[in-house]
């Protein structure tokens, strides 16, 4: 028997750095793809930018219109974003209009006049984009079908050493049963989900060859810069943990720390829950800044305030935080509400850490979040959470969530948000009220593997940040929202 041998493919770069990780590792050269989508999905952009990414002298490129809007048009839309280069057309990068061969009704005629220019340029990439919609697939022009066209050209395209596209609108029944859907090497589909208003763009990989793409729906949105490809990240927990650490580090609350035992253990997860005034973002300020006090940099995202809004708020009880970000110790984040997705965020936030290094991250708000999500979204709200909280805390990093309780002031829930499982430390601040006045209470409701205190602990949110008190022991039904005295010599 002989030995087997690995052919090594080589994979071209798409020109968007994200998506050759959802493809899989790129493009692979000499492959058939297409690339389908409804109108405005971004296939002609993303089409563009492979093709400026990755043409070359010894790689020249022929980009093929087929009744769509006329080169130039097209051309000056294009250029307004960064990846094009102007200098690359007509030398490189040719282009071909084949409207009137196309209005002539005669497939035939279209299917010759690509032929002619393939084997006039010799290029190595070659895209027709689109003409899916405008011709009836039921109809017969000339002498060939849209089917026969379609599976004419997909089989010459596959002949030739070139890296091929083409672009069309396939509505996902017809995915399933159009026979040139199985002669692609690779098929990627890119859809638009409006709801209410908010729009988000997605990507998903059905199909690759000899590549291992990773499956599912990721974002993608169009910049500037071009499209923007976010895949579903992160590793999983089990590829990024690393040993356990029994270390403990200081919540930057000296009384919150003596009723955690000792502070709150190093890559754990804690969940700061309470309403709204009740001290949330004062207990992140000052775990964060407990951080940077012992060189452990740390990044603050936010959701809610805007970043100078919430540097001032800071400063006014004490903390620098501006003057610790110019030292490159903390970096803040404030993530553009309305039309956010999750996908986005997670890599804003994992941007963050990477700059700085950090070791501490706080998100202030989880409810600011979920509020801020597009409703395509909000559906994986608590599997995208899983995921960072994951990926962050297995690589060491200490995470403190806030998250605001909107129960009944009477009625107090020990779970107080769907995603307190997935904390390891659980710290719950309410109000009650004593002597005509709204008072504030803290309670610990989990550690995970150390003991903690069950004191209910009245607490303060002073001009130097949140300072726990005294134990409630004169008083019952503390969480009833409105205690009384256990004896006559307390009342």
């Amino acid at each position: 028997m002989s030995e087997s041998r690995n052919l090594n493919i080589n994979r071209l770069p798409s020109g968007v750095p994200k998506l050759d990780d959802i493809l899989g590792g790129g493009w692979p050269e000499y492959s058939f793809n297409l690339i389908v989508g409804e109108p405005g999905s971004g296939k002609t952009t993303l089409a563009h930018q492979f093709m400026f990414a990755n043409a070359t002298p010894e790689r020249p490129a022929l980009y093929f219109t087929v009744l769509g809007e006329p080169t130039l048009k097209m051309l000056r839309y294009q250029r307004q974003f960064a990846f094009f280069d102007i200098e690359k057309v007509n030398s490189v990068i040719q282009f071909a209009n084949l409207t009137d061969e196309a209005l002539s009704n005669d497939l035939g005629k279209v299917f010759e006049a690509i032929v002619a220019k393939i084997d006039e340029v010799s290029p190595k990439i070659v895209i027709v984009d689109s003409f899916r919609t405008l011709i009836p697939e039921t109809s017969t022009t000339g002498t060939t079908t849209v089917q026969e066209f379609v599976q004419r050209l997909a089989t010459k395209l596959t002949s030739w050493e070139a890296t091929t596209f083409q672009l069309g609108e396939y509505p996902e029944m017809e995915i399933r049963e159009n026979p040139v859907f199985t002669m692609a090497d690779g098929l990627l589909t890119m859809t638009q989900r409006v709801e209410r208003n908010s729009m988000v763009r997605q990507v998903r990989v059905l199909k690759m060859r000899g590549n291992a793409p990773q499956p599912g729906l990721h974002t993608i949105r169009i910049s500037n810069q071009g499209v923007q490809a976010f895949p579903r990240m992160l590793k999983p927990i089990e590829e990024v943990q690393t040993a356990v650490t029994r270390e403990l580090i200081s919540t930057g609350v000296s009384g919150l720390d003596e009723m955690l035992g000792g502070g709150t253990l190093r890559g754990n997860g804690m969940l700061i829950a309470g309403p709204v005034g009740s001290g949330k973002s004062t207990l992140a300020v000052q775990f964060v800044a407990e951080g940077v006090k012992h060189n452990e940099p740390g990044v603050v995202v936010i959701f809610e305030e805007t970043i100078p809004k919430y540097l001032d708020q800071a400063k006014a009880l004490g903390f620098d935080l501006d003057e610790m970000t110019r030292r490159g110790l903390l970096e803040m984040v404030y993530v553009r509400p309305l039309d956010l997705s999750m996908d986005e965020t997670l890599y804003a936030i994992q941007a963050a850490v990477d700059k700085v290094g950090a070791k501490r991250v706080v998100l202030d708000s989880i409810s600011g979040l979920e509020a801020a999500l597009a409703p395509a979204f909000k559906e994986d709200f608590l599997e995208s959470l899983y995921r960072l909280l994951g990926a962050l805390t297995g690589v060491g990093i200490t995470i403190l969530l806030t998250v605001e309780v909107t129960e009944p002031y009477n009625d107090m829930r020990f779970t107080p948000h769907p995603i307190s499982f997935l904390t390891h430390d659980i710290v719950l601040q309410r109000y009650f009220e004593l002597d005509g006045e709204l008072r504030s209470f803290l309670t610990v409701i989990k550690t995970r593997a150390r003991d903690h205190s069950r004191d209910l602990r009245a607490y303060e949110v002073t001009s130097n940040g949140i300072v726990v008190g005294k134990r409630l022991s004169e008083l019952r039904g503390v969480i009833t929202a409105v205690p009384q005295a256990r004896n006559s010599r307390d009342a």
